[in-house]
């Protein structure tokens, strides 16, 4: 039998939603091996469990493989804050529907959104999951389930201010193209920022798994818009 390797993060957060925190297959299979990530495999498997930044990966036996550890205060911030930062992203998202001008930018603007929209819904559920409080207007779910709103005092590494997105608003054509990728440059380098901590610092292996898979994502998607903006520039 092959080990389990990590599976992507899309998977993951559909699972997400539809268990209230746990990892389970989203293809409706029955195979053993598109169970959760998170669930110990049969006892003849191996686990392949990834490394943090700059470490190996090591094999695990199924008796190993580490049982539902607790969350710390580093996956927590990184959850509550990623909320808060994809959110702000969709509203450039949203914006560049109208107001870009290059064909690129717009189907770059539609990615982000399709990504992150799904990304966000993970999110909540896992800290619905566990009762931590929720950012505000998080997809409709701020404040639900009784455990308030999230607490914002935190800074969220690359957010841009209310005058930034002002003038995103306000700008056209051109002028919002340019205005839009340097944002979301700066934007995604904050989540990057965001992920390294996660990986570093974390202790729960879904919340690794996401930080991994934003720091992937998103690391492309900066090359993506470096390029696109010296097109437009």
């Amino acid at each position: 039998m092959t080990p389990h390797t990590r599976r992507p993060v899309a998977l993951t957060l559909v699972g997400l939603l539809l268990t209230g925190g746990a990892l389970v297959s989203c293809s409706g299979s029955d195979d053993p091996d598109d169970a959760a990530a998170t669930t110990p495999p049969p006892a003849q498997s191996t686990v392949l469990q990834p490394g943090r930044p700059g470490e190996s990966n090591t094999t695990l036996d199924p008796e190993d493989y580490p049982q539902d550890a607790e969350q710390n205060a580093a996956d927590v911030e990184f959850m509550t804050m990623m909320i808060s930062h994809h959110m702000q992203a969709l509203e450039m998202t949203e914006l560049a529907e109208s107001r870009a001008a290059d064909p690129n930018v717009r189907s770059l603007a539609e990615r982000i959104s399709a990504s992150q929209g799904p990304e966000i819904h993970g999110m909540v559920a896992w800290l619905e999951a566990r009762e931590l409080p929720v950012p505000e207007g998080a997809d409709g779910h701020g404040g639900h389930g009784g455990h308030g709103a999230a607490p914002t005092a935190a800074p969220v590494h690359g957010m841009l201010t209310q005058e930034d997105m002002d003038a995103l608003a306000d700008a056209d054509g051109s002028a919002f193209d340019q205005l839009f990728l340097r944002g979301m440059i700066e934007h995604h380098e904050g989540a990057l920022a965001m992920a390294e901590v996660a990986q570093t610092e974390g202790a729960d292996l879904l919340v690794s798994e996401i930080a991994a898979d934003v720091a992937s994502g998103q690391g492309a998607e900066i090359a993506r818009m470096q390029t696109l903006l010296d097109q437009v520039s």
